[in-house]
């Protein structure tokens, strides 16, 4: 196991000690959490470690930071997909492997919904934009696809799916390659969309 995988695996698994915490303490949506610092000591962890759990558990919008007053649970009992989500990362066995299998089958459905009417006009747009570098990532591009659809849950299941994927996999704001990109894009407005997904299996 590399230091990477190493220190993922610790941060996991402090993910998964808090939540046992807040079960032991029988703590309600609403009701403060311990800070970092007495978090740190009850754990016997680095505070560092706990910033990052934490960071965790605020994605998948288990608990909420509020400035100036602290850390709060939150009412989290009909996400049903976020807690399942959740449960789902902390077991870590072949997670990274899981997440980008996932990853890659949200893009496919974004890229099959948005090769249908009535999205060309947007995707000329973001054609420019690439045209002239404006999207730089890999992220940015699919963030653009998801982001016409107006689709709010696939939005949020493809950018916590992201976000875990940037995180375990280390390949945040991957620099893209922009003639790939054009290539399926094109594909993508002329409605071949199993073409798109041919370039997308490529990249």
């Amino acid at each position: 196991m590399n230091v990477n995988q190493s220190k993922t695996k610790r941060y996991l698994e402090i993910v998964q000690q808090i939540r046992e915490m807040i079960t032991e303490d029988q703590l309600l949506p609403g009701d403060r959490i311990p800070s970092e610092r007495e978090l740190s000591e009850r754990l016997h962890v680095g505070r560092s470690s706990v910033r990052e759990a934490l960071r965790a558990l605020e994605l998948l919008g288990l608990i909420e930071t509020r400035r100036g007053e602290g850390t709060y649970l939150r009412d989290f009992t009909n996400y049903h997909l976020v807690e399942l989500l959740s449960t789902f990362i902390l077991q870590d066995k072949q997670v990274r492997n899981d997440i980008l299998v996932t990853k890659a089958l949200i893009e496919k459905d974004i890229i099959r919904l948005v090769a249908k009417d009535p999205y060309f006009p947007k995707l000329q747009v973001i054609k420019e934009q690439l045209e002239r570098n404006e999207i730089k990532t890999e992220d940015c591009f699919y963030y653009q696809l998801v982001t016409i659809t107006e689709n709010r849950l696939l939005m949020k299941i493809w950018q916590i799916i992201n976000e875990y994927s940037s995180q375990l996999i280390s390949n945040k704001n991957k620099v893209m390659d922009k003639n790939k990109y054009l290539l399926l894009l094109n594909f993508i407005m002329e409605k071949s969309s199993e073409h798109a997904i041919k370039i997308y299996d490529t990249m």
